[in-house]
């Protein structure tokens, strides 16, 4: 299990915080305050949202290499958020 804790979700037009409890990649409970013994990743001044999807990316590779490789840039994408891209 994992929680996540002190991070922001939007519901209805507003950011309210929630701890979030995640099991088997399924959010399981979502309250103002939640206490288990597990994986805990601290979201203090943070938005949880699902990972982005960005449909215009150029790895640049073949070829390009000197601007980026396929490498650099799925690491950068990965630390921006972006879990897939096309």
């Amino acid at each position: 299990m994992i929680l996540i804790k002190n991070g922001y979700i939007v519901y209805k037009d507003n950011l309210i915080k929630k701890d979030i409890l995640i099991d088997e990649n399924k959010i399981i409970k979502m309250e103002e305050t939640l206490n288990y013994e597990c994986e805990i990743i601290d979201a203090t001044g943070c938005l949880i949202m699902p990972g982005a999807v960005d449909v215009h990316v150029h790895l640049r590779e073949p070829g390009f290499e000197y601007k980026e490789t396929i490498k650099s840039g799925t690491l950068s994408c990965a630390k921006g958020g972006v879990t897939s891209i096309m």
